[in-house]
């Protein structure tokens, strides 16, 4: 039974589906120094049941503030950042791979590949996410969540 679980999952959650959230983020986030760091932030923010929802529906004048209002239901945010590691680590590499994201040793970040604009499915979700976290430090943007970086 447990097989037909695993199987399950792997199916919905795999670098192909994936893959798009990532590289819409990256595109829409300001470059900054170690915005590598906010990779495992994507998926479990953009695949949040409550937060997807709200990220579709913001606006230009969203905040992190207004969109992530109500910290209680941030509750499972860093279980589901473990969880979401293997996925995020692949999904990486696959961007990586399609040059959907350039990686930059010297700042350890991720930009926006040649490719990125016309190959993959633009994720609005993601998109508003990067557009949100621009301006911000990891450090602020980990410290307002209340998680810990992996």
């Amino acid at each position: 039974m447990s097989s037909i679980v695993d199987a399950l999952y792997e199916l919905k959650y795999n670098p192909f589906e994936y893959g798009p959230y990532l590289a819409s983020f990256y595109t829409h986030l300001d470059e900054s120094k170690n915005n590598l760091l906010l990779a495992p932030l994507v998926i479990p923010l953009c695949s949040h049941p409550l937060y997807s929802h709200k990220l579709l529906n913001s606006n230009k004048r969203s905040s992190i503030w207004s969109i992530f209002d109500d910290r209680r239901k941030l509750y499972d945010l860093q279980e589901r950042i473990d969880g979401f590691q293997a996925l995020t680590k692949l999904c990486i590499q696959y961007c990586l791979i399609n040059d959907w994201l350039l990686v930059d040793e010297q700042l350890l970040s991720l930009n926006k590949g040649g490719e990125a604009d016309s190959v993959f499915i633009h994720q609005i979700s993601a998109e508003k996410l990067g557009r949100l976290f621009s301006g911000h430090s990891v450090v602020e943007i980990y410290a307002f969540l209340g998680v810990k970086p992996q």
